[in-house]
């Protein structure tokens, strides 16, 4: 698992900042459309990809430390600014960017459908429970106000293991975030430079330790519960092992 996760390379891509800061500027002047609530039921789900191995157990594989887990100014769902890295540190972190307006069936909702299973699993887990916590974080800031996020957030109990819903207030303060953690956003324009679909993206989950360090990235191929739970167990495993240093 440890040796499956992409590296990249720490020199800035300018060019897909651009790129990304353009489209999601872009959005201000999309056509609105409603959130799907986290909780409910999605009917454009795939049928459950069935896993075709057996993971190795936890602590029998190392989880090399990647990249630290970049830093910026965030909104929660109740509107308040607080840093990134309130929200991935001091506790085993599962990361994903989301836009609630999402209809691949294949990425964000998949993603929050994956999350509410490991969120239950970890909750019977009492060595776990007050160890870790989930992130959605919005690359659509232009639609996904504080206000949206809360009710897209709306079934999720705010007590029991944390999943925090978070924006950002602007484009230019979401694109080093995307940037520091490579994750990839586009948008088709028409010909007058208008949004004309929804937002391109690759899916990826991040697993950050206590540190704000990036352990592990799964993209669609790659996320299943199993495996995460065998990974966030690994990590509190190294609770009794030496600590490596961070990159």
């Amino acid at each position: 698992m440890g040796s499956s996760a992409p590296r990249r390379s720490a020199e800035p891509r300018f060019g897909r900042i651009v790129t990304v800061l353009a489209a999601v500027a872009a959005l201000v002047t999309a056509a609105r459309t409603g959130p799907c609530a986290a909780h409910e039921p999605d009917d454009r789900l795939p049928a459950a990809v069935t896993m075709d191995f057996v993971p190795p157990p936890p602590g029998s594989y190392p989880l090399h430390a990647i990249m630290r887990a970049p830093d910026g100014p965030v909104l929660d769902r109740d509107g308040r600014r607080l840093p990134l890295r309130h929200f991935t540190s001091g506790k085993i972190t599962l990361l994903g960017f989301i836009y609630t307006s999402c209809a691949d069936p294949r990425g964000c909702p998949l993603t929050s459908q994956v999350f509410h299973t490991v969120r239950h699993r970890v909750s019977e887990d009492p060595e776990l429970r007050e160890r870790v916590r989930l992130v959605s974080l919005s690359f659509d800031p232009a639609r996904d106000t504080p206000a949206v996020m809360r009710h897209y957030a709306a079934g999720v109990p705010r007590n029991g293991v944390e999943w925090a819903f978070l924006t950002t207030e602007l484009p230019r303060t979401l694109v080093p975030l995307l940037d520091g953690f490579g994750q990839d956003v586009r948008v088709e324009l028409d010909a007058r430079g208008r949004p004309a679909g929804p937002l391109a993206h690759v899916l990826k989950v991040f697993l950050i330790d206590e540190r704000a360090v990036v352990r592990e990235i799964y993209t669609t191929s790659y996320l299943f519960t199993e495996v995460i739970l065998n990974d966030i167990k690994t990590l509190r495993l190294e609770d009794t092992m030496p600590r490596r240093a961070a990159p």
